[in-house]
């Protein structure tokens, strides 16, 4: 990963087409709405109490309120602001959970941070003071060859949940894949963490109601150990870096003690003009409206073109994109490892991401996360077609160069 920000930040004379960018693009309707809200937020006599005051450990209130209208009225739910916590964007969220719950306790026992399945978010890797608490667990996998695509489901079979476990953590939306755990999946892991009472943080960040980045039909899970995760980012506010959790008072009530000693409230600015986005009802339409049809449209563009260019005869593997803003190949028996394939794709002028990076936690080494690639769809459609093109070159004279099975 390092590796692509020196190569982008060199002065070398190629041009690069980026399709490893997890940034959200820059949507001319989204940016106006996130105007439009500061615009008011500037106007208004609120302004010198959100900037020149400290606030509530918990979160700027009338956000918190705002979510809760609105997830009450929307999911039928009957949230309280004692329910909700803003932290410093959602990654800070998953930091609070891993070290709040996972880890070392005071008796020197390790309590395991659960990731149910593999691949998943780069970004747990990194996220626990006691990085051998992180675990996860092969996948298994549905594999339809004739169409060159495959799904990824939890293996209930190894999937192992008890008192030593602390927290369970996973994506859905799923970073990198676009894999979306089926309503009785979740079920099956919330039933296994709750004899034990542990809690079940569902990352929500590319799901409804914001940024809504779903693209088949999905409902958030709600429940007495489970925490709803969301993150504004991805509906157009990186830079301000807003998470959010939904959950129990009781967690939520850790998770903000932790915030309180490390950074006592996040940024007011961000939180103040979310609220408004969520009142005007502006944050759901611009999700619904703009942001889920473009990154939807992007989708198919990589899937038309895999489908034109990719070789029938090689075994390659799109996962099926149920949500997010990313496609995952699977290239079954690749003769090389990821990373030589990322620089063969480099050297022509395509920068993507190995999938050796999106498999944190697992206990060992498996082949299948050095066969794997990561492509963003943030470029623009012809640079998601000249990408693949090169992409589908290179492949086939991979497979060509080595004797490998076919489908």
């Amino acid at each position: 990963m390092k590796d692509i920000q020196e190569t982008l930040q060199s002065k070398q004379r190629q041009e690069f087409i980026i399709l490893s960018a997890g940034n959200p693009l820059l949507l001319p309707k989204v940016e106006q709405m996130w105007r439009e809200c500061n615009a008011e937020l500037l106007a208004s006599s609120e302004y010198g109490e959100i900037v020149c005051r400290y606030g509530s450990s918990q979160g700027y209130v009338p956000l918190i309120q705002a979510i809760a209208v609105y997830f009450n009225r929307r999911y039928g739910l009957s949230l309280s602001e004692r329910n909700i916590l803003i932290t410093p964007g959602s990654q800070m969220l998953y930091f609070y959970a891993a070290n709040a719950f996972g880890g070392y306790t005071s008796n020197k026992e390790l309590k395991q941070i659960v990731l149910p399945l593999s691949p998943e978010y780069t970004g747990y890797g990194g996220i626990s003071f006691a990085p051998e608490a992180l675990v996860s667990y092969q996948p298994t996998l549905d594999i339809d060859s004739k169409a060159h695509r495959f799904k990824y489901h939890p293996d209930f079979s190894n999937l192992v949940i008890t008192e030593n476990t602390g927290c369970i953590i996973f994506s859905r939306p799923s970073n990198p894949t676009g894999n979306i755990l089926s309503d009785d999946e979740i079920k099956k892991i919330v039933a296994l963490a709750r004899p034990y009472n542990i809690p079940v943080f569902i990352d929500s960040a590319y799901g409804p109601p914001f940024p809504a980045l779903n693209f088949q039909d999905m409902t958030p899970v709600f429940g007495e150990n489970i925490v709803h995760c969301m993150s504004f980012s991805k509906a157009g506010l990186p830079g301000e870096r807003i998470g959010v959790a939904i959950g129990d008072p009781k967690i939520i009530e850790v998770l903000e003690s932790f915030q309180t000693n490390l950074c006592i409230h996040p940024s007011h600015y961000g939180q103040a003009i979310a609220a408004r986005a969520i009142n005007s009802g502006a944050l759901e339409l611009v999700s619904q409206e703009v942001i889920k049809p473009f990154y939807k449209n992007k989708f198919s563009v990589l899937e038309a073109k895999l489908d034109q260019v990719m070789s029938k005869d090689l075994p390659w593997f799109l996962h099926r994109c149920e949500g997010a803003m990313y496609g995952w190949l699977w290239f079954k028996n690749l003769p090389i490892a990821d990373w030589d394939l990322y620089e063969k794709l480099k050297l022509l002028g395509v920068i993507v991401t190995p999938g050796r990076f999106f498999f944190p936690g697992l206990a060992k080494d498996w082949s299948h996360q050095y066969q794997c690639l990561r492509i963003s769809l943030t470029a623009s459609d012809r640079d998601i077609e000249t990408g693949i093109q090169r992409l589908a070159d290179v492949v086939q004279n991979v497979y060509q160069e080595a004797v490998v099975p076919s489908i």
